[in-house]
């Protein structure tokens, strides 16, 4: 890409960072790319990336370029995902939730109920601190270490209710956890024994919807 002309409105920090989301948005770059495509020096484009990186707008691929990140996803994730979590519902009678990172916490962007009077409920909009939780040990996984198909918990954010979570992965990094959670008296103390595979392939299969 040759030299871009940056959209000014007046606030600096602002118009430099959307200009570099535009970029990111039409092909991965490095920093480097970045910072010659705007005028602007290796280590402000740096910093303003990695910033951006930290609230989920950017993330680095192999290469270390900068793409567009997971959280543009998030309106399209709720939408996309709600019908695999009824199915998942359905097929186990328990609650299933949708989560994404945001900072140090995990956000519910979707919830669908268990119909059983004793229950799991979060409600969608709901914060849970990291790595709290299966789906929070899922979002929160060091990206250096080998990451498995799902994890579980039991009993330790909430004495008697257990959880298995997996990992919604685009381009290899978790944009989202699909979780089901339900008292141990049902859902078992090993609920990922029981479940782990079935929420392991409704978390590939909203990943394939979202890509298709």
């Amino acid at each position: 890409m040759s030299h871009v002309e940056m959209r000014v409105t007046g606030v600096g920090v602002l118009d430099k960072a959307v200009a570099l989301l535009d970029a990111a948005e039409q092909q991965p770059q490095t920093a480097a790319e970045l910072a010659r495509l705007f005028d602007m020096s290796v280590s402000t484009t740096h910093r303003l990336a990695a910033a951006l990186e930290a609230h989920g707008l950017l993330v680095r691929d192999e290469e270390g370029r900068f793409r567009l990140g997971a959280r543009f996803a998030t309106s399209a994730l709720s939408e996309v995902g709600t019908p695999y979590l009824t199915e998942l519902r359905d097929a186990t009678g328990e609650s299933a939730q949708l989560w994404v990172r945001r900072g140090e916490s995990r956000l519910c962007l979707a919830s669908v109920d268990s119909p059983h009077e004793l229950r799991m409920t979060v409600p969608a909009g709901g914060t849970i601190p990291l790595p709290l939780g299966s789906a929070g040990q899922v979002l929160a996984h060091p990206a250096d270490e080998p990451r498995p198909d799902w994890c579980e918990s039991v009993g330790i954010r909430t004495p008697g209710a257990a959880s298995v979570s997996a990992p919604v992965l685009l381009r290899g990094r978790p944009a989202a956890a699909v979780c089901l959670s339900g008292p141990i008296q049902r859902i078992g103390d090993r609920p990922g024994e029981r479940y782990g595979s079935l929420v392991a392939d409704i978390a590939r299969r909203i990943a394939a919807a979202l890509t298709a």
